[in-house]
């Protein structure tokens, strides 16, 4: 990155800076674009060919289904209960 891109850039986006602005962004812009460059390496090499894994796309654990901790404590905060279940207002007439 140099003046000359810093400049180009500020055209694009309408912004007008002085010599000062556009020598303190041409380092910070250089920087943003190298965090950038380290971010794309990153997941270019963490990318799982499905070709060579097919497996690979259920990467996340198993769904299963586990007991309530204790019921009767979420049943407790139910605004109505009847029994077992939470009652509810009735939506259909």
């Amino acid at each position: 990155m140099n003046i000359t891109d810093v400049e180009n850039i500020s055209k694009l986006a309408k912004l007008k800076f002085s010599d000062e602005e556009k020598k303190k962004l041409e380092h910070e812009l250089s920087d943003i674009l190298n965090y950038v460059d380290q971010i794309k390496n990153l997941t270019e090499k963490s990318e799982i060919k499905l070709s060579e894994d097919p497996d690979a796309l259920n990467i996340l654990r198993d769904d299963v289904a586990e007991p309530l901790a204790a019921p009767e404590k979420f049943l407790e905060q139910a605004p109505g209960r009847e029994g077992d279940f939470v009652k509810v207002k009735s939506i259909l007439e």
